[in-house]
């Protein structure tokens, strides 16, 4: 049997009745890496997978995630042949709940900073559903490793729609948590106010049950939130009747393709005839969010990134004086998205800018956070496009920041308010792309996310679908 093509939970069931061993599916997994990942490049390759030092279901990690003993790179040269000495939080927590970590991590955008995981120093992922296209950013590989079924699940980091947008490029199920909801310690920071960890899975079922296991309060995060986690598997319910869904006006406008627009609508239409109703809700503040994310995160991703100079660990070019070291080492060590990230954040932050573009950034994103908080006192949930394109061609959008920028318009919103919110599928374009529904609720009331996506998927057939790879 093709114990790859299998949801983690379906292979918990098979285990737990006989009819499969871990070591069996993960055999078969290991098989179907080498079969399809030099077409795919979903996983950044420095050594042949070792064998199983344990009977577990792997789980596949983003290189932006602590692993002891592991390369975590950040698909940077800047970090290159880095092992951190200690695992991050989820990673504990996952070996805490009987699962275990592939020795290949995920690519990604070079420390996170992309939309087409195409800034990688091991070159680009690519989509199973067209290997000419991206599988979105920054967490593309963990969501091209899901939907070619070379993991059965996977974990990624969310700056601004870093899970939502590769998981409807690939069409599959991707979850931003509450920011605060899972612990940050052990993530390489890109942005500490907005990154979070979260899943890419093959259905909803799979979403709630890592969750489950990844959420709740660590002591070593400050940022990470004391409040207790439910079980969101029994949210995993077929009903959406009298639940209230909010169409913001402001993402239904000019730039959203024809085909994710219909997608979408013809979602709404589906939940609605399963007894959800629908009202309209405003968000005024959202044409705002891309120049305000680009100034905050690229602050915080400016003073992040200073610590990688050579010093202590990583890439290190010799030189004859400190300062040149130092300019060296950043020279070849960082891409060029990363460069004009610091580069932008330092500007920002800098004397005679700093109030004028940081400070009133801050005040907006308050602006957009009251936004969400307006409209959720008429609705339990917000439902849009997740991105405004299907998957595009690689190389089509590298040379263009700004419009590789504009990919994230739909998602940034949701990690400057700090809210939860999840990609599905819904549909695909007829050239056989995946189009993502995003559903957006209020601070942890992930159970909503859950509940209006496991009924919808429960539905429709669209999470069945697979790329012939």
């Amino acid at each position: 049997m093709e114990f790859f093509k299998l949801t983690a939970h379906e292979l918990k069931e098979k285990i737990e009745k006989g009819g499969a061993t871990v070591r069996e599916a993960r055999s078969a997994l290991e098989n179907r890496i080498k079969d399809v990942d030099s077409r795919v490049n979903a996983y950044v390759r420095r050594a042949e997978l070792r064998p199983p030092t344990s009977e577990l279901i792997p789980v596949a990690i983003k290189d932006n995630i602590c692993t002891e003993g592991l390369n975590t790179e950040c698909c940077s040269k800047i970090l290159q042949g880095f092992k951190p000495p200690y695992d991050a939080t989820v990673i504990t927590k996952l070996k805490a709940a009987n699962l275990s970590v592939f020795d290949l991590k995920t690519n990604m955008d070079e420390f996170a900073f992309g939309s087409s995981t195409e800034n990688s120093c091991f070159g680009p992922a690519r989509n199973p559903w067209n290997l000419e296209c991206v599988p979105g950013g920054s967490s593309g590989g963990s969501a091209a490793a899901v939907v070619s079924d070379q993991a059965f699940w996977a974990l990624g980091s969310d700056t601004g729609g870093s899970i939502r947008q590769p998981a409807s490029f690939c069409g599959i199920v991707g979850l931003k948590p509450t920011y605060g909801r899972v612990s940050r310690y052990g993530l390489i920071a890109f942005a500490s106010s907005l990154d979070q960890i979260g899943p890419l899975t093959k259905d909803v079922e799979d979403s709630a049950a890592m969750l489950n296991i990844i959420a709740g309060h660590d002591r070593n995060d400050a940022t990470s939130a004391d409040i207790p986690v439910p079980d969101y598997t029994k949210s995993l319910i077929n009903d959406v009747k009298g639940i209230r869904m909010g169409i913001p006006k402001e993402y239904f406008v000019e730039g959203i393709h024809p085909e994710v627009k219909k997608s979408i609508e013809e979602a709404i239409n589906k939940l609605k005839s399963l007894g959800a109703s629908v009202k309209e809700v405003s968000l005024p503040h959202t044409e705002y969010a891309v120049p305000v994310y680009y100034i905050v995160a690229t602050a915080e991703a400016s003073s992040n990134l200073a610590r990688f100079d050579g010093v202590q660990y990583g890439l290190r070019i010799k030189a004859d004086n400190l300062i040149d070291m130092y300019k060296k080492t950043r020279g070849e060590g960082f891409g060029e998205e990363a460069k004009r990230r610091v580069l932008l954040g330092t500007f920002v932050l800098s004397h005679g800018y700093y109030d004028a573009y940081y400070l009133r950034a801050l005040k907006v994103r308050t602006l957009i956070k009251e936004d969400f908080d307006r409209a959720f006192k008429d609705c339990d949930c917000i439902i849009t496009p997740t991105a405004p394109t299907p998957a595009f061609k690689i190389g089509e959008k590298i040379e263009d920041p700004l419009s590789m920028y504009l990919s994230d318009i739909y998602t940034i919103s949701v990690n400057l308010a700090g809210i939860p919110a999840v990609s599905v599928p819904c549909g695909f374009t007829k050239s056989g792309l995946p189009v993502g529904l995003q559903i957006m609720a209020k601070p942890f009331a992930e159970e909503m996310l859950f509940r209006v996506g496991y009924t919808y998927e429960q539905n429709t057939e669209w999470h069945k679908q697979k790329p012939k790879i």
